[in-house]
């Protein structure tokens, strides 16, 4: 019993002077690893071979990895003291890993200007593949790889060149803009019960229209007279027009496509049951339906003229159109106030027409 009293007595002497060169943060960290490490036995108690999960390996690492190899060499542990340096270097490297990791995997993305600029180029230009608008960038000196060309038509559901290699007839109609006209005729009914068939044309550039007259017999003669007085005014004006766009309807005879014929305007006729080929002319009609006619009791042709020319009046000097950036036919857009006093003290005055059917609304004088 004295025997094995002294004995303790001597090994806890030593560990007593073992531990006197540690500072206070080491023994804490050292009593923290041990602690931890006897929660891992517990916790794996009965089973053979003792296993530190990730977390454990963490924190081990995290705690111990400060002190001094020879320090390290003296706390009891389960594994070698360059086990822990080891999961400290494993650790170091997974977090630097995770911060040099990118935010979006693959590729850097595109810039956005050069995506529009793409996109642009294969609007206005439908007929070029990627490589050619590829070659295109580079002249401008935006270098960019071919592959980034085809992957943004790809993405922004852009057909292949040779599927887009045909002129549509949208494209048709914006291509020859100036130089494009359209024409129709409508019919309204007036008091009386007689129909009257009206004659319209429009510039598909200015949106601007020109009612050629109203009657209830179209005759060939009458057609073909609204004809040349519709040649006689755009020469007035001096308007080079190329193309009429007219529908298949029976009231136009042949003479109507010679006497435009004479004048080098070519009429493209539309497509059977197809409105939306001479859509700006039916777009007018109906407005004129909407704002004028079903607004209005039409006593006589007489009438009807009167109504028509006031609302031809006001519709190229005065209405805005979406199509020109809300302009007028006849004027552009006037320059914006800026003053704050004159917005401040803005004096507004409205005209009517037709008995109160049209209102303009003008600065006053």
């Amino acid at each position: 019993m004295l025997l094995r009293l002294a004995y303790l007595g001597v090994t806890n002497a030593f560990a007593v002077l073992r531990l006197l060169p540690m500072s206070d943060q080491d023994k804490d960290a050292g009593i923290l690893a041990l602690r931890h490490q006897i929660a891992v036995l517990e916790r794996q108690l009965g089973k053979g071979k003792v296993r530190f999960s990730t977390s454990d390996r963490a924190f081990l690492a995290a705690l111990l990895h400060r002190l001094p190899l020879p320090t390290l060499r003296r706390v009891r542990l389960l594994v070698r003291p360059d086990t822990v340096l080891r999961w400290h270097r494993d650790l170091v490297t997974r977090h630097h890993a995770a911060l040099s990791r990118p935010k979006r995997p693959g590729r850097p993305r595109t810039v956005r200007s050069i995506r529009i600029l793409v996109l642009r180029l294969a609007r206005e230009n439908p007929q070029w593949g990627y490589r050619r608008r590829h070659g295109e960038l580079l002249v401008l000196g935006v270098k960019v790889a071919a592959s980034t060309v085809w992957k943004i038509l790809k993405d922004a559901g852009i057909d292949p060149a040779p599927d887009r290699s045909s002129s549509t007839w949208a494209d048709f109609l914006r291509s020859h803009a100036d130089a494009l006209l359209a024409c129709d005729f409508f019919e309204t009914v007036t008091l009386s019960g007689a129909r009257m068939y009206i004659l319209v044309v429009i510039e598909h550039s200015s949106r601007r229209i020109r009612i050629l007259g109203a009657t209830a017999h179209p005759t060939t003669s009458w057609v073909t007279q609204a004809a040349k007085n519709l040649v006689m005014d755009l020469e007035d004006v001096d308007f080079r027009a190329r193309f009429m766009i007219r529908d298949r309807d029976g009231k136009f005879p042949a003479l109507f496509d010679g006497v435009l014929a004479d004048a080098g305007i070519t009429v493209v006729l539309s497509g059977i049951q197809m409105p939306r080929m001479n859509s700006l002319i039916e777009r007018w009609v109906q407005t004129c339906r909407r704002e004028l006619l079903d607004r209005t009791l039409i006593w006589n042709q007489r009438h009807l003229l009167h109504a028509l020319h006031k609302y031809g009046q006001f519709y190229n000097a005065h209405r805005p159109h979406q199509g020109i950036a809300n302009a007028r036919p006849l004027h552009p857009l006037p320059t914006p106030i800026n003053d704050p006093d004159k917005l401040s003290r803005l004096d507004i005055r409205r005209h009517d027409h037709l008995g109160g059917i049209l209102h303009e609304y003008q600065h006053a004088a």
